[in-house]
């Protein structure tokens, strides 16, 4: 990564497993459908991350594999769960030299550009989902204190934490990034949207 003075921004993609994808959605559909969703929607969040470094965490091989075929650089979390992803995903991002990082779930089917997030002239961006309750993009600083709170009610919980540590924030409504794929709900609306 150069280090020309100007933000260098990186995009960090916590995924968990393909295969394993979206059970909230095995009443609608099939575990090899769900497999497909989740590759389709991933490929689409890594060609939104253009422009930016790239980074994929993950403890699951053929996601791992997947990544290193598309460029990406992989990270394995030190331990379970989300928040630990994006902190392990953040802190690999500040090694290789981001100043910017944009934290953003691997679910979203309609995502679009992702840089220009980080160009918003606030410490932290906080993108919440549809329903004004989770954090479907993060924008934070690549260093410097700050705790991730994904789970119920994450996108105040961001807010509250940038407030905490003393940081700018501000909230984005995005429409692209707004729909993440958890609930049959969810694919409806997609659906919806005449998408497949």
């Amino acid at each position: 990564m150069s280090h020309s003075g100007e933000a260098v921004v990186a995009v960090v993609v916590p995924i968990k497993s393909f295969r394993l994808a979206k059970a909230r959605l095995a009443q609608v559909l099939s575990e090899a459908e769900r497999e497909q969703l989740a590759r389709t929607n991933a490929r689409r969040v890594a060609e939104a991350a253009a422009g930016c470094a790239l980074f994929v965490v993950c403890d699951d091989d053929a996601v791992a594999t997947w990544a290193t075929g598309i460029g990406a650089h992989v990270v394995r979390p030190g331990e379970p769960g989300l928040n630990p992803a994006a902190q392990a995903g953040r802190q690999a991002a500040a090694a290789a030299g981001a100043t910017r990082v944009i934290v953003v779930h691997s679910d979203l089917p309609l995502a679009e550009a992702l840089l220009p997030l980080a160009g918003t002239q606030t410490d932290v961006v906080v993108v919440p989902d549809r329903h004004h309750d989770g954090t479907n993009a993060l924008v934070v600083p690549a260093t410097g204190e700050f705790d991730f709170c994904y789970g119920p009610g994450s996108a105040s919980l961001h807010q509250a934490q940038a407030a905490q540590r003393g940081l700018s924030c501000a909230v984005v409504e995005r429409a692209d990034l707004a729909l993440d794929l958890d609930t049959p709900d969810d694919l409806a609306a997609l659906r919806a949207l005449g998408q497949p």
